[in-house]
């Protein structure tokens, strides 16, 4: 029975340096968050194997309180490299904010309309939320291409887009039944 006061001392001395621990080490905590910009070259506003990477492509990271909206940070222009991958590094933690990752211009005139569902790409910039480590990944961010290209028709069809094997007149998994 002597154990027992000993074993919750011993339990509560745990929790107490690790809580302290968790909240000091969030405040000085050091993020990279990574991501890709691509050119939708089917403008289908998704990835595919025809999906070009852009090399200086430009995008931005804002975090704004949740609550009054107020700017909490912006990091500059970020230019991706030449595989359009792009990496930015941020000082402090932002559990009360919302963080997003936004396209803001794309160097190839006939690839920079930004896409309607991936023009922005949203990441967590907190340890408090069960989110652990310092590296952070952003969804792929695309612009689209200003006309797609012949073969993406065939490329989509093989993926099974229904919409378009249904336009070409060929039966489409969902028509058979």
């Amino acid at each position: 029975m002597a154990n027992i006061p000993i074993i919750a001392l011993f339990c509560f001395t745990i929790f107490v340096s690790s809580s302290l621990n968790f909240v000091y080490g969030a405040e000085n905590m050091t993020y990279v968050v990574v991501g890709h910009v691509y050119c939708d070259t089917c403008r289908v506003e998704f990835e595919t194997k025809l999906s070009e990477p852009i090399a200086g492509a430009v995008v931005k990271l804002e975090c704004r309180n949740r609550t009054d909206n107020h700017l909490t940070f912006q990091s500059q222009e970020i230019v991706t490299d030449e595989r359009g991958d792009y990496h930015i590094v941020v000082e402090g933690d932002y559990e009360e904010s919302d963080c997003d990752i936004a396209l803001v211009r794309s160097p190839n005139p006939d690839c920079s309309d930004p896409s309607e569902m991936w023009r922005i790409s949203r990441v967590v910039l907190t340890t408090l939320d069960g989110v652990s480590g310092e590296l952070r990944f952003a969804n792929n961010l695309g612009f689209k291409k200003d006309k797609a290209l012949p073969q993406c028709t065939r490329i989509l069809q093989e993926m099974g887009y229904y919409e378009l094997s249904q336009e070409s007149g060929e039966l489409s998994p969902s028509s058979e039944l």
